[in-house]
């Protein structure tokens, strides 16, 4: 499990590094972060039931704040 985490790093930093070089800096920057939680996480051997309720933690997180910007932030399509 602990593997998996790395492997998300991976992935959110190639996602990072794609917003980069597309100038999109903020999105790069916050992908370089989940990077950076994602591969400390991987390192630090802990059980998978953890790993399962840090990564479902994650979730709530992620898809709470999704909703909240793109209701509350973003403009209504035309």
């Amino acid at each position: 499990m602990a593997r998996m985490f790395r492997v998300l790093g991976f992935f959110t930093l190639t996602i990072g590094l794609m917003a980069f070089a597309g100038e999109l800096v903020e999105m790069a920057l916050l992908f370089f972060l989940q990077t950076a939680f994602f591969v400390i996480l991987g390192y630090l051997k802990f059980t998978e039931r953890t790993y399962i309720t840090l990564f479902w933690a994650y979730m709530l997180v992620t898809f709470t704040g999704f909703s909240y910007w793109t209701i509350f932030h973003m403009d209504m399509p035309l």
